[in-house]
């Protein structure tokens, strides 16, 4: 199973969970995505919206820094490593539609 990480290099959150990876010796494919979120197509074809950052972790999309967290600690960290909770943050079904600030870079920092 590998693990992917969506996300900006600016962005707070993004550098958090890079470093609970880095943390934790995970291996991870690195995917940096444009700064305007309109533009962050691998982004919305994987989690329906265009925030990161976001962790693909094989069926699993998670779309909010707590809950990647969580689950990275719950899955790798010093958890079992059993069943994974179900977070409330899984990508959504159906894609947002982009709104007018979705031209701005931003992360989920506004």
């Amino acid at each position: 199973m590998s693990i992917t990480l969506y996300h900006v290099d600016w962005c707070p959150d993004c550098h958090v969970v890079r470093n609970k990876l880095a943390d934790l010796g995970l291996a991870y494919d690195d995917i940096i995505v444009p700064d305007v979120r309109r533009l962050r197509t691998q982004v919305h074809k994987v989690s329906g919206q265009y925030y990161v950052p976001v962790l693909h972790d094989g069926e699993l999309v998670l779309t909010e820094t707590a809950d990647i967290l969580a689950y990275l600690d719950e899955r790798y960290g010093t958890g079992d490593g059993g069943a994974v909770s179900r977070f409330q943050s899984q990508a959504l079904a159906t894609p947002d539609t982009p709104g007018k600030d979705d031209d701005h870079p931003s992360c989920r920092i506004n």
